[in-house]
């Protein structure tokens, strides 16, 4: 083997992790709509739940019992239940909201909105549009990102629990 040879086969070596990491990559979920009149999202949710849900308000700072679960399991959306994070993707900003540096993939959906005068990027349900909370890029490695969701837009599903 020569030097040319022996230079090629490093760094095809070098490149196999970052192969093997796309390939893991979670695929986005194939996601239905849910589209459900307002006397619907009333009657599915209880008053809390559709204030943030469908209107966009924010619980109160360390009101979550979800704050501080630490158990292996999965965040579902409280509208719909579609799963939105996996409690790997949890940590403690120090906030006093559930907050996640990374999401499920094709999990949330953003926009844009205006409801603190300057802009800031609101995340929803990618499947029945309720809201959850606001992205914020002051999150730890390896995104740098912040979900902060409001607890009550969600339920925790153990990871021993099966449905």
């Amino acid at each position: 083997m020569n030097r040319r040879q022996l230079l090629l086969a490093l760094a095809a070596l070098g490149t196999t992790p970052l192969l093997m990491r796309f390939s893991m990559a979670e695929q986005p979920l194939k996601i239905e709509k849910i589209i459900m009149s307002d006397a619907e999202w009333r009657e599915r949710l209880n008053e809390q739940q559709y204030e943030i849900l469908r209107n966009e308000g924010t619980e109160r700072a360390g009101s979550s019992p979800l704050n501080d679960e630490k158990r292996k399991g999965t965040f579902h959306c409280a509208g719909c239940d579609l799963p939105l994070f996996h409690s790997e993707m949890k940590y403690d900003s120090g906030t006093g909201w559930p907050s996640f540096f990374d999401k499920i993939a094709g999990a949330v959906e953003t926009k844009i909105d205006f409801k603190m005068i300057y802009p800031r990027t609101e995340y929803h349900c990618a499947r029945c549009g309720g809201h959850q909370g606001h992205l914020f890029k002051d999150g730890p490695e390896p995104t740098g990102l912040r979900y902060c969701n409001n607890g009550v837009a969600l339920r925790f599903v153990p990871s021993n629990h099966f449905s």
